[in-house]
């Protein structure tokens, strides 16, 4: 069994400071997240990030993913557009295909945000997730994508958060990760939104998919969004 644990940068993303190393075999931090603690393994950004920010020393075993790595492996999954444009899902879907686990486990990836004070965990940033987005008009239909397209990998996708979230994965804890294994879901309606998805044709090699907006339709990503909550069915966030 391969667990891969994904830090975000919420703010309860430092409870993964205590948690021992042993249930996961390969840590990959989004952006900042690699300062909540110094084990991880590699580090995943998108093109804008500020190279300042980047650590200013990696260990032998540390990497540092980059949209060479991440487009790609993306695209081997039907792209940005049907994936959503934002760094928490392009990570998993990375680690799927590089990986090849049999665990997903998100921390601190909740894309929910404070009206007031702290959104993140070294203190106020932007809610990239809650952008305006063509690609983002339901976070919980791209996690239920997510999470439907690693089942069929016989990956397992948790959320290791307590806090309200936006992601649809079962809870767990990072102590009762050894039997996980991935939850069911409607395979007629599977079918259906990878059909749709098909006929749509929205692929965006580049992985810059704001640079075609005028490709893609609101309203049928929509309709596509409501499929794959249809193919979650009623397992959402228990």
């Amino acid at each position: 069994m391969t667990t891969v644990l994904i830090l975000g940068s919420g703010p309860n993303v430092l409870d993964a400071r205590a948690w021992p190393r042993a249930p996961f075999d390969n840590i990959l931090a989004i952006n900042n997240a690699f300062a909540v603690r110094p084990d991880w393994d590699s580090l995943i950004h998108p093109e804008d990030f500020d190279p300042d920010r980047l650590p200013r020393h990696l260990e032998p075993a540390q990497s540092i993913v980059t949209a060479d790595d991440y487009v790609p492996a993306q695209n081997a999954y039907g792209g940005f557009v049907y994936a959503g444009g934002t760094m928490a899902f392009t990570a998993g879907y990375w680690a799927l295909c590089h990986h090849r686990p049999s665990c997903l486990a998100f921390m601190g990836c909740d894309m929910t945000y404070a009206p007031r004070g702290e959104t993140h965990f070294y203190g106020t940033g932007e809610a990239d997730p809650l952008r305006d987005d063509i690609t983002l008009q339901s976070l919980e239909a791209k996690s239920a994508r997510l999470e439907i397209i690693a089942a069929r990998q016989g990956c397992a996708v948790v959320n290791l958060s307590q806090a309200d979230s936006r992601l649809i994965f079962p809870r767990r804890t990072p102590f009762d990760l050894q039997d996980v294994s991935p939850r069911g879901f409607v395979e007629n309606s599977v079918d259906d939104a990878l059909h749709r998805e098909d006929a749509l044709g929205y692929m965006a090699t580049s992985g810059r998919y704001w640079e075609e907006l005028e490709r893609f339709d609101a309203a049928a990503l929509a309709d596509l969004d409501a499929l794959w909550l249809a193919a979650a069915g009623s397992s959402r966030d228990t």
